[in-house]
């Protein structure tokens, strides 16, 4: 019998992913997953690539996740917090959403509005000491897409002293899973196709996020609509503080980080090769003009940007090896 695990808010992009990386997971047992609309249909129903899959959507109510071991929260912002103060206090908990990221009581008003429910453990196994961090906690929140995509590239060089944190500027493309599975005009097909979009240019709600995980002090964030359904490309420039390798500070930092890949000297980032795994893919030079450097990654913002990287914490969370129920290998074509 395995260590007992449900979804809340599992109809969803991320939510249906993390179905199918906890169905194949050799040592958590899925017993529920929750939906609201979807409620009392089979899973399968909803994500047919889940096909035999033998589960039926229930209410999300913490009665319905009340007997898991481990919670999952893959639901929409300010959502999360309510239902995991009503969870009990046995249970080990991931959530997915923004409720818990920041610490900041000010950030989370001016970026999402409403009371702030306080800040848990941050999930991000990678930054230094956060392993154990999360392998002690019982409440992990977990990163946004966009906030571990540029944290990886970024954090190591702020804390080696190498870039300074007073000039980021980071442009990054995200596919359109990444908005939700929501009906949107902006995201049908007709108008994303051929088309690339920037939106919430200067006022993202992960510029916090990635300044308090990266220790950046000023931060200019352009996201972009790609037309593809998922993954990113991150962009990060910052100004050199002397003449350190940003590769060789990188390779030092993730070292033992088995989902981290520096790619070899040359070779780009590209978001197809990340896709349905959990790694990030590096690359790093100078400019040879500015002077700036240059940080490249490329995740799957389902992957390493969600389903994956709250697998990953569940497994530390649970005492399991970091690695077990993923692969950092991407699927193509």
């Amino acid at each position: 019998m395995g260590i007992r695990v449900a979804v809340a808010g599992a109809s969803g992009y991320a939510g249906g992913e993390l179905l199918r990386l906890l169905a194949g997971h050799p040592e958590f047992e899925l017993v529920a997953a929750t939906a609201h609309r979807q409620a009392g249909q089979p899973v399968a129903a909803v994500h047919p690539q889940l096909t035999g899959l033998d589960l039926v959507f229930g209410a999300t109510e913490a009665e319905t996740l009340a007997d898991a071991d481990l919670v999952f929260l893959a639901l929409p912002h300010g959502q999360s917090a309510a239902l995991a103060a009503a969870l009990p206090d046995t249970a080990m908990v991931v959530d997915l959403g923004a409720d818990h990221r920041l610490r900041d009581a000010d950030a989370w008003t001016r970026y999402y509005g409403g009371a702030h429910a306080g800040a848990w453990t941050y999930g991000l196994p990678e930054l230094p000491g956060q392993r154990h961090e999360i392998a002690a906690a019982r409440r992990v929140a977990s990163t946004g897409c966009y906030a571990v995509a540029t944290t990886l590239a970024l954090a190591p060089l702020i804390a080696a002293g190498a870039v300074r944190p007073d000039d980021v500027v980071v442009v990054a493309a995200s596919g359109t899973s990444g908005a939700g599975r929501a009906a949107k005009a902006h995201l049908l097909g007709s108008e994303v196709m051929g088309d690339l979009s920037p939106y919430k240019v200067g006022v993202h709600q992960h510029v916090p996020e990635i300044k308090q995980a990266t220790g950046a002090t000023s931060l200019s964030f352009t996201p972009v609509l790609a037309p593809m359904p998922r993954g990113i490309l991150a962009t990060v420039t910052a100004v050199p503080t002397g003449d350190a390798d940003p590769r060789a500070v990188l390779a030092d930092a993730y070292v033992d980080a088995p989902f981290v890949r520096l790619l070899p000297e040359g070779a780009w980032p590209h978001t197809a090769a990340t896709a349905g795994g959990n790694s990030c893919h590096l690359q790093a030079t100078v400019d040879t003009d500015s002077g700036r450097v240059v940080v490249v990654s490329a995740i799957d913002n389902l992957g390493k940007g969600a389903a994956g990287q709250a697998v990953q914490n569940a497994n530390l969370m649970a005492g399991l090896p970091e690695t077990t129920g993923l692969s950092a290998y991407g699927v193509a074509p």
